[in-house]
């Protein structure tokens, strides 16, 4: 009885938080007890978010669960209001599982460690934060929490232009963060009654369609930017390429979900109205983000940067699976979600890996550097293997997964389909293209030239001498690659390295390990947006021009499907 009223999502989202308040009063000298700390702490709220989750979720079920509300604030409205569903139960344990392993990839961080590992924990705790929220203005408040840590960590511990990436990083996401509060004021604001921000209470009030229409676009640049959508995705590449990996990994796995999250959460489940008139707005953006983003991607002779315009590529199916009006779309969304996260995420890792060897992330000053590092480039190999879909890999699911749900979507016409699924299948073809050319460059390519020491020649006599004959260009110097300071990847980073893949080659060939969670929860989702759209169209069949939308649904899907009903 005790473990059932245990507020187990209280403790999840507050332990980080807490725990942070300790790190500056941690007896420490050099930053070891402050790291180890930190990485206890993350542990210890993955294990307790894995045991809940365990014990006290039921995947049958589409409801909300662990439900637990306090009044916080009642003068206006606000309540600690958290519990989760289908669609927050993963992307909490990838944030808990993503965060905790960039602890450990933050090794060694020398400079201002405990202030580094507090902000890690900081950010722990509001990420989890914005999955759980069953209050729309509680939602707001970890959104915004959330900036503040990220902003820090990239300008403090970021690249040459740390601070400027980190200044349009906050100026960009805080001001279309205004959107949500403002949408969130209008939605408890109409109607009059009592003011309340609770989620499940808002959805229910019947909004006229053009406020709806209003607060969707609104919340779709709010959302739209954190999940990078073209043309609000600018701050992404700047925002990679100046963060140390651990900052990156964290941003690719977790913070882009966000938006994804979002567009669920909020403009499908709340707004399902709108999403009809908005769904064919979503398809045409995610073809521009799959192909300007594989494009962009392959121009970047920068290693983060192109794996930074991959992921816009990326999240252009996560668009796509979710305005699809399928089953199988919007589960593929949510697989797309998890799968990059977790494909950023270790590409991310290794592309720290090798700066930390080369010093460098221009890719035409790193070629070679697979006879150095041979374990790295196995692992950095098998994990562009996934980014780029092949069968067996997480990848491969997620995007077959969407492009079947938008195939078969009886809303769209055979043409407005034919058209999306060629174009990105276009986007599809160019991926391997950038990530193939970026191994060949970073660990093959022998022809790499070095700005401090141009003449990389294997007839020097110094390396002559010696009687080999493979002399690398090894960052901005020319080395033997016995030669290196670091040979390769340390126990450490192949155990995150293979943490992550491990959990991309299972979910590849077993994809129920992630679907499972959230399958009967997306069907639900998509069975109340078809019973929208089929009311909408009864009504206005001639929705939108032919070319786009074909009005035919069986009249047995107006029934309510799982007690789900607007």
């Amino acid at each position: 009885m005790m473990a059932d009223q245990f507020p187990w999502l209280t403790a999840i989202v507050l332990l980080p938080l807490v725990a942070s308040f300790i790190i500056p009063v941690l007896p420490d000298k050099d930053g070891k007890r402050v790291r180890w700390y930190a990485l206890g702490v993350g542990i210890a709220d993955f294990v307790l978010m894995c045991y809940a989750f365990w014990k006290h979720y039921d995947a049958s079920s589409a409801t909300f669960q662990l439900a637990e509300k306090y009044a916080w604030i009642p003068q206006l409205g606000l309540n600690w209001a958290v519990s989760v569903d289908g669609i927050s139960v993963p992307l909490v344990l990838l944030a808990g599982f993503v965060t905790t392993l960039s602890i450990l990839a933050a090794w060694q961080v020398d400079v201002k460690p405990r202030l580094f590992y507090f902000l890690m924990l900081v950010l722990y705790s509001a990420q989890i934060g914005v999955f759980v929220a069953q209050d729309l203005l509680l939602l707001f408040i970890m959104w915004e929490i959330e900036l503040v840590p990220v902003y820090l960590l990239v300008s403090i511990w970021g690249g040459p232009k740390r601070r400027y990436a980190a200044t349009k990083f906050i100026l960009y996401t805080a001001a279309a963060s205004i959107f949500i509060l403002v949408a969130a004021l209008a939605m408890a604001l109409y109607g009059g009654g009592n003011l309340t921000f609770d989620m499940v209470e808002l959805a229910i009030k019947d909004y006229p369609i053009a406020l709806e229409l209003l607060l969707y676009a609104g919340l779709l640049i709010a959302f739209g930017l954190k999940l990078a959508v073209f043309p609000l995705h600018t701050w992404l590449p700047d925002a990679h390429g100046e963060a140390s990996a651990p900052v990156s990994m964290i941003l690719a796995g977790v913070l882009l979900k966000m938006g994804g999250y979002g567009l669920i959460r909020v403009n499908m489940e709340m707004l399902s109205d709108a999403h009809v008139y908005f769904a064919p707005v979503l398809v045409i953006l995610g073809v521009v983000n799959i192909i300007y983003g594989a494009l962009a991607s392959f121009a970047q002779t920068n290693m983060k940067r192109r794996l930074a315009y991959s992921s816009v590529s990326h999240m252009g199916f996560v668009l796509l699976g979710i305005a699809s009006y399928t089953d199988l779309g919007v589960s593929g969304a949510m697989l797309q979600m998890i799968s990059h996260g977790l494909i950023a995420s270790v590409l991310f890792f290794l592309a720290g890996v090798t700066y930390d060897r080369t010093h460098t992330m221009a890719m035409n000053e790193m070629g070679g550097v697979g006879q150095a590092m041979p374990k790295v480039f196995a692992l950095f190999t098998v994990g562009a293997m996934a980014s780029l879909a092949l069968p067996g890999m997480s990848g491969f699911a997620s995007e077959l997964s969407v492009f079947v749900g938008v195939t078969t979507s009886d809303i769209y016409t055979s043409t407005f389909r034919t058209v999306t699924v060629f174009l990105a299948a276009v986007g599809v073809i160019l991926t391997p293209i950038y990530l193939l050319s970026m191994l060949r460059q970073v660990f093959y390519y022998t022809g790499a030239t070095c700005d401090i020491a141009p003449s990389c020649d294997i007839n020097d006599i110094s390396l002559r001498n010696e009687g080999h004959e493979e002399a690398v260009c090894f960052g901005t110097s020319c080395v033997l690659p016995i030669h290196a300071k670091f040979n390769d990847a340390s126990p450490r980073e192949i155990f995150i390295a293979a943490s992550f893949l491990v959990l991309i080659i299972g979910i590849g060939f077993y994809p129920k390990l992630a679907t499972q969670v959230y399958d009967v929860k997306t069907v639900a989702v998509n069975a109340d947006i078809r019973q929208s759209y089929t009311q909408i169209a009864e009504g206005n069949p001639q929705i939108y021009a032919q070319e786009f939308l074909s009005p035919v649904i069986a009249k047995s899907e107006l029934e309510p499907v799982l007690g789900i009903v607007k």
